[in-house]
């Protein structure tokens, strides 16, 4: 699928919008930024894409994500109006465009931070190329890294491939608050993007992974949902996507196509009635797409 396509479906799944509201005209586009306050200095941006989190320390300010083509500014804007601090620190939660693309309009003097493969997806990416890599990674890590200490600390986590092959899970302890990413985005199938490393096979298990290995975290800030999500929520997650693995292993198993497979998938009535989406979103070629994905990691072990 061509990544104008993706772009344009990820920021039509954005996520609803709450809170205060701030646009801004430009290109004979209204951009509006919504901000919710989780914490006095932890606040979530809304609209043009992924949930951005603002994170007010004592030197400066840490932006987790940084939304569509076009949307770096008015984040930067509306952030002027949080804070007089700069911003001195950017966390990429993985590479898609609906994440990362806003990172070419911060200074050049922000600190960039991803996962190793992330930085490497994104080296991949048109819009880092046509701006001189302006808004790349600088700094990266491989399983687990901490930013400044006390109440400003940052801790990054990666426990294995889902939505990408970077998904990283970034913590504020000190608020008891996570950002999850796409590797939680919504409740319901989690989309997976084969060609950057995403995972039918191994995101539960990576979920799993995030659930007994992060501590003292009460509040998730998802990829694109309008409210926050609780700590039981992300096992929960975890298990609809094992109980999904486990339907699919067998329907392939059995001998089934892909195509023939696909209408046999109905979500759980549990979860269904926990808030979860029965429909699939047809990006990276809808169920068949998740259970060639399937497919194809299988015939790799």
């Amino acid at each position: 699928m061509k990544r104008s396509i993706v772009l344009g479906t990820l920021l039509a799944i954005g996520g609803l919008s709450i809170g205060v509201s701030a646009a801004r005209q430009g290109g004979g586009q209204t951009q509006t930024v919504q901000v919710e306050k989780l914490h006095d200095n932890l606040f979530v941006l809304r609209g043009g894409g992924g949930n951005t989190a603002v994170f007010v320390t004592a030197d400066g300010i840490t932006v987790v994500d940084s939304k569509n083509p076009g949307w770096g500014q008015p984040i930067l804007d509306k952030i002027k109006e949080l804070s007089p601090k700069p911003v001195t620190l950017l966390i990429n939660t993985h590479t898609h465009g609906d994440h990362v693309s806003g990172n070419v309009e911060f200074p050049a003097s922000v600190d960039v931070v991803a996962h190793a493969n992330t930085k490497a997806n994104m080296e991949k990416m048109k819009i880092f190329a046509d701006n001189a890599n302006r808004g790349m990674a600088k700094r990266t890590f491989t399983d687990r890294m901490t930013i400044g200490k006390g109440p400003d600390q940052i801790d990054l986590y990666y426990f294995g491939p889902g939505h990408t092959d970077g998904d990283t899970f970034v913590v504020f302890p000190a608020l008891r608050t996570m950002h999850a990413g796409d590797i939680f985005g919504n409740k319901g199938l989690p989309l997976i993007d084969a060609a950057n490393g995403g995972s039918v096979l191994y995101v539960a298990n990576s979920l799993n992974k995030a659930y007994a290995g992060i501590k003292g975290v009460d509040t998730i800030i998802n990829g694109h949902m309008p409210t926050q999500t609780t700590w039981a929520d992300l096992k929960m997650f975890a298990d609809m996507n094992q109980d999904f693995l486990t339907w699919a292993q067998a329907e392939l198993k059995a001998g089934k196509t892909p195509e023939a497979a696909a209408p046999g998938w109905v979500m759980p009535e549990k979860y269904v009635a926990a808030g979860y989406s029965a429909t699939v979103p047809t990006m990276f070629g809808g169920l068949v797409g998740r259970l060639q994905r399937l497919q194809e990691e299988l015939a790799k072990k």
